[in-house]
């Protein structure tokens, strides 16, 4: 008898402690749970209640550095000849029909001149002329005046002329496209869109693509879907340039009941905490309090009016305003978004573990 009082008492006190305790496991904090301490002196963050009339405040409180603009090279001109650089090779063929010619073999009626590479200060050399500046002259003007150099020692000379573009009439396509690589310009103003396409175009699976541009000591950024879709957006490249297309590096981290718990990046230029939920793959329905929506955001600078260095903004997507209020408020990089537990869920699983444990007690007392 003993015994069988022994074991259930055993039985009885393990499910009151697991009771008293209430550690009910779950998958999300509650709303209350995670801004328990607002209000107080010593929270560590300011509660923000994100409604219509709010909204315009929070760009003022720290300006987005991805979205500024950085400036963009100018477009809109035709193609024309490219022009000559330091760095370029010159292919020459030089026709003399003199019997006695200085430039040609007797048993050949013409002469190939290559590697004649464009000096720093523009200028080439040839056999029996002064250096001849070349710099700056498109292909057939340059071969005009070596013409004209030639025929002042050989007067029925004539020269045909190729170019082999150097790095600086050269444009590095990095990353980002289906054949990266170095592409010669043999037309001067040739808008971005055209060296996409030669490269293959941009990579599949790139999420939201960025185009960067890298010209001298710039760096000029856009998204490739409005370069692509937006003339005036369709920059014209220099020699030199170099241009990759890498996805958005931007992400948030998505928490609580939704479908997806991990790191996901912008799929967009502007995305919404209503669209973030979206990525989220949604509220999970059985779990997820609606009126507990929450983005928390640090700020590095207090200077332009954010209330605290670590603000929570808290959405109730129960009505229309806070439905329209998440879908204007706009995601920044690094942002937590939560979708918080409803409290009728933890008080659902308290009382089927108050049920287990009085099921328990029963089969103890008939020990």
């Amino acid at each position: 008898m003993n015994s069988l009082i022994s074991r259930r008492g055993l039985l009885l006190g393990a499910a009151a402690v697991s009771l008293s305790g209430c550690a009910v496991a779950r998958g999300a904090p509650t709303r209350s749970e995670v801004i328990a301490r607002a209000g107080s002196e010593d929270a560590g963050f300011v509660l923000e209640l994100v409604t219509r009339e709010r909204l315009s405040l929070y760009p003022r409180w720290a300006r987005d550095p991805y979205l500024a603009q950085t400036g963009w090279p100018a477009s809109g001109r035709s193609l024309s000849d490219q022009r000559l650089a330091p760095g370029d090779e010159l292919i020459l063929r030089i026709w003399d029909a003199e019997e006695t010619s200085l430039i040609t073999a007797s048993d050949a009626p013409f002469s190939d001149l290559s590697n004649v590479v464009v000096t720093s200060n523009g200028t080439v050399t040839l056999p029996y002329i002064n250096t001849v500046q070349v710099g700056g002259l498109t292909a057939e003007a340059a071969r005009e005046r070596l013409q004209e150099q030639l025929t002042s020692i050989t007067p029925s000379a004539q020269v045909q002329l190729s170019v082999r573009q150097g790095r600086r009439n050269s444009v590095d396509l990095l990353e980002g496209v289906a054949k990266p690589g170095s592409y010669p310009l043999t037309e001067r103003n040739l808008p971005l869109s055209n060296l996409i396409s030669a490269a293959g175009g941009a990579r599949e699976g790139l999420r939201n693509p960025q185009v960067q541009i890298m010209r001298g000591g710039q760096v000029y950024r856009r998204p490739l879907r409005q370069v692509l879709t937006t003339p005036s957006m369709d920059a014209l490249l220099q020699g030199g340039d170099r241009v990759l297309i890498e996805p958005d590096p931007r992400s948030f981290k998505a928490l609580g009941a939704a479908q997806r718990e991990e790191v996901i990046g912008f799929d967009a230029e502007k995305v919404s905490a209503l669209r973030a939920l979206s990525l989220m793959g949604g509220m999970a329905d059985t779990r997820a309090d609606p009126r507990g929506i929450l983005v928390l955001r640090r700020y590095a600078s207090l200077d332009h009016g954010a209330p605290a260095a670590r603000v929570v903004f808290s959405f109730d997507l129960t009505n229309a305003d806070g439905m329209f209020s998440a879908d204007e408020f706009p995601l920044k990089d690094g942002d937590i978004v939560m979708a918080t537990q409803a409290p009728a869920t933890t008080t659902a699983r308290v009382l089927a573990l108050l049920g287990a444990a009085i099921g328990v007690g029963r089969v103890a007392q008939n020990l």
